[in-house]
């Protein structure tokens, strides 16, 4: 079948221009039907096309269509693919992160690309303008829907899902590698039978054979990796000899780097016939690689892949590779998730990884089976081979795997509580019977009806009642005498900001303290439970100690060496020994430093939240106290903010009253030294008018006066607090967008007086304005 007879208004759309034999028995259910479908194929046999046609099929209906990627890389590469549409007049836009979002594209785009993770943050706030987009989707397209059974992703996804049938009740369409159940993912998404595809090996491009190949542990993990390599390096090899190419697997992006270079070496010493050092044309390409290590070895036949790579350097890699030009390429997992580029002979040389948040973790069986499905090049290969290096002990366990695959289970049990409380919060859940409504929708459910005693079946209502009655007790929900359910403002925030339950409960309670400092404030982060699997290894310890050497602090182990980290990020001087994490550690902090800041502002009030968001610019731009104020200028980054403040440069006022021309002589150049100056002047500058206060009254007098506080540029949300002799008399929440007048009562005491206005800015990491007066008592 023609891609130009089956779909002749969208056949540029696709790279190719006939169906394969899988494509065209599906392609009836989706491009004519309107059921949900579910299709279950092999690696590399063509599932992307089925996600295309469901796409035409929508737009063909003038509606929208989400496409949820299994990872954040492969948004970015859809969007490039589907230039195609673009080309046919379609929007295409990828749904990345908060600040980044642009709710006018989302709304206007026919295509949506998101993570799962990236839905669900979406979904819950539904009802706001910012995301109102994602409610008018009329067909949901679900890559690699197996992804259900992925430890702490699986439950994300199958909230979302199950929350976006309950939103706006869109078609389903889930692809997937081959699973065993595929009959309960279809009773889940209520797919009928005629729309469900279980295409098996028979239709893989190529025979795949797996196996498993043992390696005796040496001294240390270090000593292990490359017995590891030389195993991959002795399955590759008679493969390469044969003008055939390997793929091999591992853990990180520094592996993949130093794999390839130690491979070089040894292929030399073993004289395999590699590379294409006399294609000058390619050698002269090579020379254009941005990283010097790929530069170095992609003439000898060998490359890395990864996606920290530059863009361009990948997607060189990719072409050559498909060209035969690169012979050994080493990866991370992305590449099993996302491009397709087979070879011959795949070695997972890891079946471990080290998680900042996790510690020593396994490589899901998922990702495993993703990866060897990789093996085999049509048109080229009659069989792939694909191969898990591994020690003794796990032998048996990923035998098994390869022989049997692996079931699809429901992840939803791990963090049920956290997403009950989000549909409370949402409104999606207003009683009793609404909770036993939603747990009916769920894969948690389904996988229930044929796995009984496993999922305890019997029980699963009254676990549901508990955990409801768990989120009652602790706050985060309230019930009435009609049984109705709503959440409450610490059950609001929490699901808002994605936290888990401890952690929330932890920064309401921090919120609550009278008085918040630096540390208590960087500790309550550090102790969240989204970092209880971090862990410090011992060769952190010193670097750890010494960036906390003089600080108080109960916190050990993992969340030790997050406190650290944090602490020396404010001053943007991490230790070389603790950069490896840091990155993954400051981003997830980061999200908790907002949330944290919203509950301060909610709980405590406009000081507390002013106090974290300048905690929260410092841990992102690595500034010093002096020079945080200067980050909320745009135009002001991390290394500006610091040269400006060490000429006493510390604030948007004092960039205004110092001009252009200061500015140019501390060593800026005059046109960003204006932009700098403007965008100073659109923050405010606030001045404190007394009016008519009194300079002294009399002994039992009192005297009502009236305070005006004024921004004489730029406005914004503030908190204004008064105080006499260091107790507070008033306060109010306003946006000061000009002036605003506060009452302030002078009383005859038995000592002087002396009022402070300050002014904060709860959402600006500028400091807080005070002004002062004093009154004497006769």
């Amino acid at each position: 079948m023609k891609v130009a007879d089956a779909v002749p208004d969208f056949a540029k759309a696709f790279g190719f221009e006939e169906f394969n034999r899988m494509q065209r028995e599906a392609l009836p259910a989706i491009l004519d039907g309107s059921d949900n479908v579910v299709a279950s194929a092999p690696t590399a046999s063509g599932k992307t096309a089925l996600a295309e046609l469901a796409i035409c099929r929508t737009l063909r209906d003038g509606g929208t269509a989400l496409f949820i990627a299994p990872m954040r890389a492969l948004t970015n590469e859809k969007e490039d693919e589907w230039d195609r549409f673009e080309e046919l007049g379609y929007s295409v836009y990828v749904v990345t992160g908060e600040r980044d979002l642009n709710p006018r594209r989302a709304e206007r785009a026919d295509i949506l690309v998101m993570t799962p993770e990236k839905t669900d943050s979406a979904t819950r706030k539904h009802d706001s303008p910012r995301y109102s987009f994602i409610t008018g989707v009329d067909c949901v397209i679900v890559d690699e829907v197996h992804l259900l059974d992925s430890d702490g992703r699986g439950g994300v996804l199958e909230a979302t899902v199950s929350r976006l049938r309950r939103l706006c009740d869109p078609r389903i369409v889930a692809l997937s590698a081959t699973m065993p159940n595929i009959d309960d993912v279809a009773g889940w998404l209520d797919a009928p039978p005629d729309s469900t595809f279980e295409f098996g090996d028979d239709y893989r491009p190529v025979d795949l054979h797996s196996d498993v190949r043992t390696y005796s542990h040496g001294d240390n993990a270090f000593a292990d990796k490359y017995r590891r390599l030389y195993a991959a390096l002795d399955i590759a090899e008679p493969h390469i000899r044969e003008d055939g190419q390997a793929l091999v697997f591992v853990s990180s992006r520094q592996d993949a780097m130093r794999a390839a270079a130690k491979a070089r070496d040894e292929i030399a010493e073993r004289d395999i016939p590699m590379g294409a050092r006399g294609d000058y044309d390619f050698h002269n390409d090579a020379t254009e690689l941005s990283n010097d290590n790929l530069r170095k070895g992609v003439p000898d036949g060998v490359a890395f892949h990864h996606a920290g790579l530059a863009k361009d350097d990948r997607n060189r890699v990719e072409q050559w590779f498909k060209e035969g030009k690169i012979q050994l390429l080493f990866s991370t997992s992305t590449l099993a998730w996302g491009v397709n580029l087979p070879a011959r002979c795949v070695v997972i040389r890891d079946t471990k990884y080290h998680d900042p948040l996790e510690g020593e973790v396994d490589i899901s069986p998922l990702d495993i089976l993703q990866m060897l499905g990789r093996a085999g090049r049509p048109g080229y290969d009659d069989v792939g081979y694909g191969w898990v290096v591994c020690d003794h002990a796990d032998a048996d366990k990923y035998r098994r795997l390869l022989r049997e695959g692996k079931d699809i289970e429901s992840r939803l049990a791990e963090d049920l509580d956290s997403h009950l409380n989000a549909e409370i919060a949402m409104g999606t859940i207003k009683d009793l019977d609404d909770v036993m409504g939603w747990l009916e929708t769920t894969f948690y459910y389904q996988r229930a009806q044929s796995k009984p005693a496993e999922y305890g079946l019997d029980g699963l209502r009254e676990r549901v009642r508990s955990t409801l009655q768990t989120l009652v007790d602790r706050g985060f929900v309230e019930t009435d005498d009609e049984l109705g359910v709503e959440a409450t403002g610490l059950g609001t925030l929490t699901s808002k900001y994605y936290l888990r339950l401890g952690t929330a409960a932890r920064f309401a309670a921090l919120a609550d303290r009278e008085r918040l400092t630096v540390d208590s404030v960087l500790e309550a982060v550090a102790s969240a439970d989204e970092f209880d699997s971090v862990s410090a290894r011992q060769a952190e310890t010193d670097a750890i100690d010494q960036v906390l050497r003089g600080t108080d602090t109960n916190l050990e182990d993992g969340h030790r060496k997050v406190f650290a980290i944090l602490t020396a990020a404010m001053d943007g001087k991490t230790p070389s020994e603790l950069r490896s994490d840091a990155w993954v550690i400051r981003q997830n902090a980061l999200r908790l430093l907002a949330a944290l800041h919203e509950f301060a502002d909610r709980f405590a009030g406009p000081r507390a939240a002013n106090l974290i968001c300048r905690i929260e610019a410092r841990v992102e731009h690595g500034v010093s106290r002096e020079a945080v104020a200067l980050t909320a200028i745009d135009g002001v980054g991390a290394t500006r903010a610091e040269t400006l403040a060490q000429g006493e440069l510390t604030t948007p006022g004092k960039i205004i009253e110092a001009g252009v021309d200061e500015l140019t002589r501390a060593g800026i150049t005059a046109g960003v030294a204006e932009r700098i100056v403007e965008a100073a002047g659109n923050l405010p500058q606030i001045t404190v008018d007394w009016g008519e206060f009194p300079d002294s009254i009399a002994r039992g007098e009192n005297e009502m006066c009236e305070v005006t506080i004024r921004t004489t540029a730029g406005s914004a949300t503030a908190g204004i607090r008064v105080t006499v002799n260091g107790v507070e008399m008033n306060q109010k929440r306003c946006y000061l967008a000009d002036s605003t007048a506060v009452p302030v009562g002078v009383f005859g005491a038995a000592e002087d007086l002396e009022f402070i206005v300050e002014v904060t800015f709860p959402d600006l990491p500028l400091p807080p304005v005070r002004a002062s007066r004093s009154v004497v008592v006769d």
